[in-house]
């Protein structure tokens, strides 16, 4: 479990290393998009896993089902609290994962699948890149 000092700055290097890490050890086969999951944990605390998945469809949320990997992250999410509403959480880590897409270390690896989404797992997913 990571622990995050809120400032965006320091979010942004944290997923940006949680993202990093997670896809050094894992292929990319089979996997046509990234969906990236919210859970409100309650208290406070929030998660964030990132999924691969085998379909994507700008105009059906329902792709994000259609997991072929969690990367490890379902067991190994990137953990932290922040005094917030699920809209703002889901507006900045948003903003954070717009911001890996241009400037990230593995972005063009990324940005070489048909669509990334991120979205709290029980709602609807807002597309990132496709």
């Amino acid at each position: 479990m990571q622990n995050m000092n809120n400032t965006e700055n320091d979010m942004f290097k944290q997923i940006s290393d949680w993202i990093d890490n997670t896809l050094i050890n894992n292929s990319m086969d089979n996997i046509v998009a990234i969906a990236f999951n919210l859970y409100d944990d309650g208290n406070n605390t929030w998660s964030l896993e990132m999924v691969g998945t085998s379909e994507f469809d700008i105009d059906d949320s329902d792709w994000a089902c259609n997991e072929v990997s969690d990367f490890g992250t379902r067991d190994n999410p990137f953990v932290w609290n922040a005094e917030s509403s699920w809209e703002d959480i889901l507006q900045s880590v948003s903003t954070i994962l717009k911001k890996y897409l241009e400037e990230g270390k593995n972005a063009d690896r990324l940005k070489m699948l048909e669509g990334i989404g991120v979205g709290f797992v029980d709602g609807d997913i807002e597309i990132l890149y496709a």
